[in-house]
């Protein structure tokens, strides 16, 4: 039996989000530079890309580029920003062939202009797919992006009666997907690198030691399988779950 046929397409997760880790390593253990392991890292996202639409995964998030990461040397940031460019010249087509609607969440607004028009050019001609949204995570830190929340909140003027948790969500970035419901972080660490803080609340997390360029379709279908082995509670006990006839998600108002 493949590990396709293993994992219940009926119980997929609807949102999954990737911590891309280990381009560095794998790229010095083949002697090379940094950015080697970068451009050779974009293999690994259209399995990734191709495995959730094989699934039917319907949200796909991607840590592409942190905040913190443009304190990297000045020609590893360049090189990042021009295979942005790149990768998205070539992988338009299959993105269109594949249904997948591209958008971003970040500070958008530090890229370089060329980055940034082509990543909205590429936005604007996928909005009208719809069986896949690929999120990029671009220029993106989860602290940042509560502070800007914040600071809209703050500028609308809101009574601070008026503020809650959904308030809050209202405001962030991913107001408008689902919480992940599966982080996978490839390379062996054991962290979430300012990542979605609020939003991965009640994810289940995966780590991998598989350094991201290695990472391949049957690694993303190995983290499904354990992902569907585990029971989500959300703060209620086992048997409380067991006991729920709704699904999973029409009982999460009880968390």
């Amino acid at each position: 039996m493949s590990k396709l046929e293993e994992i219940d397409l009926k119980r997929t997760p609807r949102h999954v989000a990737i911590i891309m880790d280990g381009n560095g390593r794998w790229a010095m253990r083949q002697q090379h530079e940094r950015l080697f392991g970068h451009h050779n890292a974009l293999t690994a996202v259209r399995e990734a890309v191709e495995a959730s639409r094989e699934t039917g995964v319907r949200y796909l998030t991607l840590y592409t580029f942190s905040t913190e990461n443009w304190n990297r040397p000045q020609a590893e940031v360049e090189g990042l920003m021009e295979l942005l460019v790149t990768a998205l010249d070539e992988n338009i087509d299959m993105l269109m062939d594949n249904g997948v609607r591209l958008e971003a969440i970040g500070d958008m607004g530090r890229l370089p202009e060329r980055s940034r028009r082509r990543f909205e050019e590429c936005m604007l001609r996928t909005e009208a797919n719809s069986e896949l949204t690929l999120v990029i995570a671009l220029s993106y830190s989860s602290r940042w992006e509560v502070a800007e929340a914040i600071k809209s909140i703050c500028r609308e003027g809101l009574d601070a009666a008026d503020v809650d948790e959904e308030t809050l969500r209202r405001y962030l970035s991913t107001a408008a997907y689902p919480d992940p419901d599966l982080l996978i972080r490839t390379g062996g660490e054991l962290r979430i690198s300012n990542f979605m803080l609020w939003q991965l609340a009640y994810t289940e997390l995966y780590f991998s030691d598989q350094l991201w360029p290695d990472f391949r379709r049957d690694d993303f279908y190995t983290a499904l399988i354990d992902y569907q082995r585990r029971q989500r509670r959300y703060g209620k006990t086992g048997a409380q779950v067991e006991e729920c006839p709704q699904s999973e998600k029409k009982c999460r108002h009880t968390q």
